[in-house]
C-alpha cells in the first residue's frame, strides 16, 4: 500500500512478510466465546439475534486484518495530506450507497423488516457533537470502531477508552432532550426523498460528491507528497484470508456488502453507540437510578432497558467485533497487549467522554452517523464528516500534550 501519486521511491514501501506464528490456545479461547454468545443470542433473541453476531465478528475480522481505520484516516489527510485511507472509505461509501438504494426503493428484506436509513435532524447539536467526536477519537486513539477491534486485536489502553465511551454516551443521552428541543435544528433532511430526485438521481448525486471528494484528494496528494501508509505484514496466498493484511479497498467492499446486509437483516443499518448507552444505563439501574425518564429512552427504546442485552442487535454486533478481531490477531499471532502510559491513559478517558458524548448528541459515530447517515443519503453524514474532520484538526494540537505522535511531512510512512 503506497501513494501511487508520490514519485520518490524512498517513499515505496514493500509489504512485509507475516512471521508471527498462529497463537492456537487463543485462538480456541476465541472460538469456545463466540460459540457460548452465538448459543446465548439465539436463544435469547432468536435467529436474527444469531445472524447479526455472526456478522459482527465478520466485521471485527475484517476491520483487524485491514486495520481498516477511521480516525487514522482522517489525521493522515489533516496532517500531511495522505489520502489513501480516506480514498477507501470513499469507496466503501459508493458502494454502500448503490447497495442502499436499491434496498431502500425496493423495501427489500431477509425478515420481513421494512428497512429505514438513518436520516437524522440536522441541527447544533450534530454540529458540536460531530466536532467534539473528531477530538474524542483523537485522543481516544480509536472512533467507534476502531476502539471495539483494537480492544480485540490486543490494545490495552482501549479498555480505558471503552469504558469512558460508555460513560460519555450514557451522559449524552441524559442530556439528548435538551439538545434536541432546545437549540435550533432542521429536520432530517434525505438526498434522495426530501429534496424530490428519488433514488436514482440521488445517487447520481451522491456519486458525483463522492467522486469530488476523491478528486480533491488525489490533487491535495499531488501537491504535499505525503509520506506513504505503513506496511502491513501480510501471509502469503490463500492464507493472507486469515492471516492478514487485507488491502484497504477491498475491506471497504466487504465492509459496504456487510452493512447492507445488516439494513435487510434488521431494518437498519450498523450502528455501534446505542448499545454504549444501554450499557451504561442499565449500569445505572443497578444503583437506582432511572433512565426510562430520560428523553432518549422514549418510546420503543424503553423496553430495551428491561429486557436482556443479547435481545439488543447492536449489542450483539458490538460482541461480535470485538471477538472477531480477537480471533483475527490471535490467527495472526499478534494479540499482544501492553502497558498504558499514564499519559496515553488520561488521553484515552478524555478521549471516550468526549465520543459518547458527542455520538450521542450527533446521532452516531463514524459508523451510524458517517458511514451509515451518509449511505442512508442523510444531509446530517455529510455535516457529520465535515465537522469530525474540524475536530481532528483541532485535536492535533493536543495531541502532542498526551504524548501522541501526528504524522509528518518528512517521514518516510505514517
Amino acid at each position: 500500500m503506497h501513494n501511487e501519486n508520490t514519485p520518490d521511491k524512498n517513499r515505496i514501501n514493500k509489504d512485509l512478510p507475516l512471521k508471527t506464528p498462529v497463537q492456537k490456545k487463543l485462538l480456541a479461547i476465541g472460538l469456545l466465546l463466540s460459540l457460548i454468545l452465538l448459543s446465548a443470542a439465539f436463544f435469547s433473541g432468536g435467529d436474527i439475534q444469531a445472524v447479526l453476531f455472526l456478522i459482527g465478528l465478520a466485521l471485527g475480522f475484517t476491520l483487524l486484518h485491514a486495520r481498516f481505520g477511521f480516525t487514522s484516516a482522517f489525521r493522515r489527510l489533516v496532517a500531511v495530506g495522505n489520502p489513501e485511507a480516506l480514498k477507501a472509505h470513499l469507496l466503501m461509501l459508493a458502494a454502500a450507497s448503490v447497495l442502499f438504494a436499491l434496498i431502500l426503493n425496493s423495501h427489500f428484506s431477509f425478515t420481513g423488516i421494512d428497512p429505514k436509513g438513518y436520516v437524522s435532524p440536522v441541527g447544533i447539536s450534530v454540529v458540536f457533537g460531530a466536532f467534539l467526536f473528531g477530538i474524542g477519537m483523537q485522543l481516544g486513539g480509536g472512533c467507534a470502531s476502531g476502539t471495539l477491534y483494537s480492544l480485540g486485536g490486543g490494545s490495552s489502553s482501549m479498555i480505558l477508552t471503552l469504558v469512558s465511551f460508555i460513560a460519555g454516551a450514557t451522559i449524552g443521552a441524559a442530556h439528548l432532550s435538551f439538545w434536541q428541543n432546545d437549540t435550533p435544528s432542521l429536520p432530517p433532511i434525505s438526498l434522495a426523498e426530501s429534496t424530490g430526485f428519488g433514488y436514482f438521481w440521488g445517487l447520481i448525486l451522491q456519486l458525483a460528491l463522492l467522486a469530488a471528494i476523491y478528486w480533491a484528494a488525489v490533487q491535495i496528494a499531488k501537491r504535499k507528497n505525503p509520506p506513504a501508509l505503513r506496511p502491513l505484514p501480510k501471509a502469503e496466498g490463500w492464507k493472507r484470508i486469515v492471516r492478514g493484511s487485507w488491502p484497504l479497498y477491498s475491506a471497504a467492499l466487504v465492509l459496504a456488502v456487510l452493512n447492507a446486509l445488516i439494513l435487510t437483516i434488521r431494518g437498519e443499518p450498523w450502528g455501534i453507540t446505542s448499545a454504549f448507552s444501554l450499557w451504561g444505563s442499565k449500569f445505572l439501574m443497578i444503583f437506582g437510578g432511572d433512565p426510562s425518564q430520560w428523553g432518549y429512552f422514549a418510546g420503543g427504546k424503553a423496553q430495551a432497558l428491561q429486557v436482556s442485552i443479547f435481545k439488543d442487535s447492536t449489542s450483539m454486533l458490538n460482541f461480535g467485533i470485538i471477538l472477531g478481531a480477537f480471533l483475527a490477531s490471535a490467527a495472526a499471532g499478534t494479540f499482544k497487549p501492553k502497558k498504558i502510559k499514564p499519559k496515553i491513559a488520561l488521553a484515552s478517558i478524555i478521549g471516550g467522554l468526549l465520543m459518547g458524548y458527542g455520538a450521542r448528541l450527533s446521532f452516531g459515530c463514524n459508523i451510524g452517523a458517517y458511514f451509515g447517515g451518509i449511505a442512508s443519503f442523510s444531509l446530517h453524514g455529510w455535516v457529520w464528516m465535515i465537522m469530525a474532520l474540524l475536530g481532528t484538526a483541532a485535536a492535533l494540537k493536543l495531541r502532542t500534550f498526551f504524548g501522541l505522535s501526528n504524522p509528518k511531512p518528512n517521514d518516510s510512512v505514517c
